[in-house]
C-alpha cells in the first residue's frame, strides 16, 4: 500500500508544478507575441490540459468500451464548467472581453449541435462523424491562430515588454514540460487512487464517477487555480471553454475514429435513455449559464458561479441515487 500512496502523492506534486510551469510558459508566450490570454487559454493551454481525457478515451475506444469514451467527454464538459469554472467565478468573478469570447463559444455550440444531432437522430457515431469532429478541431485551431495574428492584445504595453525576462525557448520548454507533468500526474493520481479506493472497499461504480471522472479533469482544475492565484482570470476561463470544445471535437473525435459506437443506454429514466434526458441537456445548460451572461454583460458574477456549483452537486447526486 505504501507504493500506491507515494505515487498518488507524486501525482499531486506533478499536477501542481506542471500547472505552474504551464501557466508561466503560456502567459509568457502570450505577452511576447501580444496575444490575448483568453485565446492562448482556449488553444495551447486547453490542448495540454485535455491530454488526460484524450488518453483515457483513446484507450477505452481501443478496448471497445463505448461507455467510458462517451461518458468521459460529456462528463468532463459538465465537470469543467459547473465545478472548475464555477469555483473560479465564485472565488474571484471578473470582467471578460465579449468579442474575444465569441468565437470559442460559437465554435463549442456548433460542435455541440453536430454532436447532439447525431445522438438524438441515429444514436450512432460512425467513423465519418469522428473524422468530421477532428476536422472541426483543425479548423478551429487554424482560425484561432489567424485571429491572433489579426488582433494582437492592445492592452499589452511597454511594461509587459520590459517584463520579458525569460528566453522564448525557455517559455516553450516550460510549456512542454508543464503539459507532460500534468498528464503524468493525472495518470498517477487516477491509477493509484483507484488502487487505494479498491483496497478500501469502494465500489467500482463510485470509483468511475469520482476518481476517474474528476481525475482526468484535475489538470483543468489545477491550471484554473494556478491562473487565478497568478491573476490571469482570462486564461482560466479561456482554458475551460477551449477544453470543453476539445472534449467534443478532439477527445470524442479521436475515440469515434478509432472505434465507432452507439450512445450508451445503460441507465433509463421512464424508459428513456438517461444520457439523452439528463447528461446532454445538463451539458448544454451549464455551458449556456457560463457563457451567455459573459457575452451579454461582459463580466462574471459570484451568483453565477454558485448556481453552477449547485447544478454540479445535483447532477452528481443524481448519478449516485438513480
Amino acid at each position: 500500500m505504501l507504493v500506491p500512496v507515494l505515487l498518488f502523492l507524486l501525482g499531486f506534486v506533478l499536477l501542481i508544478k506542471g500547472g505552474d510551469w504551464f501557466v508561466d510558459g503560456a502567459v509568457g508566450i502570450a505577452h511576447r507575441f501580444k496575444l490575448p490570454e483568453l485565446l492562448i487559454g482556449a488553444t495551447v493551454v486547453s490542448i495540454g490540459t485535455t491530454l488526460p481525457e484524450v488518453m483515457v478515451s483513446a484507450q477505452a475506444a481501443a478496448q471497445s468500451n463505448a461507455g467510458i469514451s462517451y461518458g468521459n467527454a460529456i462528463g468532463s464538459v459538465i465537470c469543467n464548467t459547473s465545478l472548475i469554472a464555477a469555483l473560479t467565478i465564485a472565488i474571484r468573478p471578473g470582467k471578460v472581453k465579449p468579442k474575444t469570447l465569441v468565437f470559442p463559444v460559437c465554435a463549442f455550440f456548433l460542435a455541440a449541435a453536430f454532436y447532439v444531432a447525431i445522438a438524438y437522430t441515429t444514436g450512432y457515431f460512425d467513423r465519418i462523424s469522428g473524422i468530421v469532429l477532428l476536422v472541426m478541431f483543425v479548423a478551429y485551431m487554424i482560425v484561432t491562430v489567424w485571429q491572433m495574428k489579426r488582433h494582437p492584445d492592445e492592452e499589452i504595453g511597454e511594461s509587459d515588454e520590459k517584463a520579458k525576462v525569460k528566453a522564448l525557448w525557455l517559455e516553450i520548454v516550460l510549456l512542454i514540460i508543464g503539459a507532460a507533468a500534468i498528464a503524468l500526474g493525472a495518470n498517477l493520481l487516477v491509477n493509484n487512487g483507484t488502487i487505494l479506493a479498491q483496497a478500501l472497499g469502494v465500489p467500482d461504480s463510485v470509483i468511475g464517477l469520482t476518481v476517474v471522472a474528476l481525475g482526468t479533469s484535475l489538470p483543468e482544475l489545477i491550471t484554473a487555480i494556478t491562473s487565478l492565484i497568478k491573476g490571469h482570470g482570462a486564461l482560466s476561463l479561456g482554458n475551460v471553454i477551449g477544453a470543453n470544445l476539445f472534449n467534443l471535437v478532439l477527445v470524442s473525435g479521436t475515440a469515434i475514429t478509432i472505434s465507432p459506437f452507439r450512445v450508451p443506454a445503460e441507465k433509463l429514466i421512464g424508459g428513456m435513455n438517461a444520457s439523452l434526458v439528463v447528461d446532454i441537456p445538463v451539458m448544454l445548460f451549464v455551458m449556456g449559464l457560463l457563457c451567455l451572461p459573459a457575452l451579454i454583460r461582459g463580466k462574471l458574477s459570484r451568483v453565477q458561479g454558485v448556481g453552477l456549483l449547485v447544478v454540479y452537486l445535483g447532477f452528481t447526486v443524481f448519478q449516485f441515487l438513480f
